[in-house]
């Protein structure tokens, strides 16, 4: 086991391959993460799927018969991708069971194009709940206005959630709210609460993108570069720390509730000139979760450092950064509202490609698209 990868398991922090394929599956390469990466859970997306389905040939089988079948491109896609995640969630039902199910996890995410449609959203989420039948699974759900009805909602229904497309501060306490109502709606069904469980998917590296972008036009102080992400993410953590405590929490605590994990996503750097572990080094706290693309995985098991807690303790540090980037003319608020119509749309336009992918499959073989 690498001794890097370890120390930052042993910090608390749970970690996560932001990839699935089902050439990793059938290889073995996942199971070999677990043992050698200390990899406790796999976030996929529809970019993911659609890269894996693409490159590998071990889908062409199950392709043909689906073709035989008369399934269309929605369906393929439906099916492909579940059978993927469930093998996953069979490998790592290990570390599911050894955390209580904190960990273990494998995600899923409903159809982008739903984003904006709250019962579309619940309708699909629990579709795909019932195909993957595994405890250990998590629907992914965007964070958008329509999402956190939906949140709740399927959290009420007893299907535990990742909410993804977390940039903004003032979102994600929308995203706490929702899960607390789904558990309170939860409890009211009759669901044992201690079998739910969820974490936010808050973007790092894409807020220190646009931020930089706009730093460099302005012609800023360079000094404020590369630092908004993980100051934005620390005051996360903090929101995180403060919100789930007093009374409403307590009443739930007292049932079996579980705390919404913060999950740092997007922790692949995009300037090359950036330190590449800097958004898993510098963002070390217990009871989160950091989900990496094996790039970032490979490079922090190869010279990452992991010094202690990095988050509670650098909270003033994090308020004085966003402080100076307004000082220099950065409007936060524009900056999350453009991010999140980015996500969605990145989101949506990586989803159409996936179908894309089926559809030339399914034509190959002489399929419906």
């Amino acid at each position: 086991m690498n001794d890097r990868l370890k120390s930052l398991a042993d910090a608390g922090v749970s970690i996560w391959l932001d990839d699935l394929s089902r050439e990793r599956i059938a290889s073995g390469n996942l199971a070999g993460l677990m043992k050698s990466h200390s990899v406790v859970g796999v976030t996929t997306n529809p970019s993911i799927f659609a890269s894996a389905l693409s490159e590998g040939e071990r889908y062409d089988e199950q392709v043909r018969e689906l073709v035989a079948d008369g399934a269309d491109v929605d369906r393929t896609v439906f099916e492909l991708t579940t059978t993927d995640v469930r093998d996953a969630c069979d490998i790592l039902r290990p570390a599911y069971d050894a955390s209580n199910g904190v960990d273990g996890r494998v995600s899923i995410e409903v159809a982008p194009d739903l984003a904006f449609d709250t019962a579309a959203t619940v309708k699909s989420a629990k579709a795909l709940w019932a195909a993957v039948d595994r405890p250990n699974l998590f629907i992914k759900i965007p964070a958008t206005t329509e999402g956190a009805p939906a949140i709740s909602e399927v959290l009420g229904a007893g299907i535990s959630v990742n909410v993804t497309l977390i940039f903004g501060l003032d979102r994600y306490r929308e995203v706490m709210e929702a899960h607390l109502t789904g558990l309170e709606q939860a409890r009211a069904n009759g669901h044992d609460l201690s079998n739910i469980h969820s974490v936010a998917s808050f973007f790092v590296s894409r807020v220190d993108t646009e931020i930089d972008k706009r730093l460099l036009a302005a012609d800023a102080d360079s000094n404020l570069l590369g630092r908004a992400g993980v100051a934005n993410a620390r005051l996360a953590y903090a929101a995180f720390e403060e919100f789930f405590s007093g009374e409403r929490w307590d009443s739930l605590a007292a049932d079996g509730a579980h705390r919404q994990r913060p999950l740092w996503a997007s922790t692949g750097v995009k300037n090359p000139d950036y330190d590449d572990t800097m958004y898993v080094a510098q963002l070390v706290a217990s009871d989160t979760v950091n989900t990496m693309p094996e790039k970032t995985m490979q490079a922090f098991a190869d010279h990452g450092k992991v010094d202690g807690d990095q988050v509670t303790n650098h909270y003033d540090d994090a308020r004085a950064t966003m402080a100076a980037l307004a000082e220099a003319g950065i409007d936060y608020d524009d900056v999350i509202s453009v991010l999140e119509k980015e996500g969605v749309d990145k989101f949506v336009t990586s989803w159409n490609e996936l179908l894309d992918t089926v559809r030339g499959q399914l034509e190959a073989v002489g399929g419906r698209s």
